[in-house]
């Protein structure tokens, strides 16, 4: 009779750990990066842009798009987070550098701002790339 029940213990004690371990391992699955390349980010249609998209200024479009893409999952407008202050980068650079940017964005880059490189956004357009660049050089303070 002891044997029966401290089987069943230990029975339960075994069922109760392999399901918190089973938790926890879901719980600790790391997110893996892709490699693939992001379609191009679209401008966010609200009511106020709709009705002006005709007069907007590349500035504007530029902050949509850095809105609709990864952007700001590295960079913050005014401090640094895995990338620089889009502050920060104003302050560097002038309208003259709008097409190095440019391309910066969409070839990637490294060393200018430390050691951990920009993604390429190769899908994006020079266009677009120009756009978003107009936006970022408008934050100059």
């Amino acid at each position: 009779m002891k044997n029966l029940f401290f089987t069943a213990i230990l029975l339960s004690l075994t069922i109760t750990s392999c399901s918190e371990k089973k938790e926890q391992v879901a719980e600790q699955q790391p997110t893996t990066e892709s490699n693939t390349m992001m379609e191009e980010p679209k401008p966010a249609a609200s009511a106020d842009t709709a009705s002006t998209t005709a007069a907007a200024k590349p500035e504007d479009e530029g902050k949509a798009l850095v809105e609709g893409a990864d952007c700001l999952s590295c960079h913050k407008v005014d401090s640094k987070l895995v990338g620089p202050a889009y502050q920060d980068v104003a302050k560097k650079y002038t309208d003259a550098d709008i097409d190095h940017l440019a391309t910066k964005i969409i070839e990637g880059g490294k060393g200018v701002w430390g050691d951990i490189p920009m993604t390429p956004h190769a899908g994006l357009s020079k266009e677009n790339a120009q756009k978003m660049v107009k936006y970022i050089l408008s934050l100059k303070k």
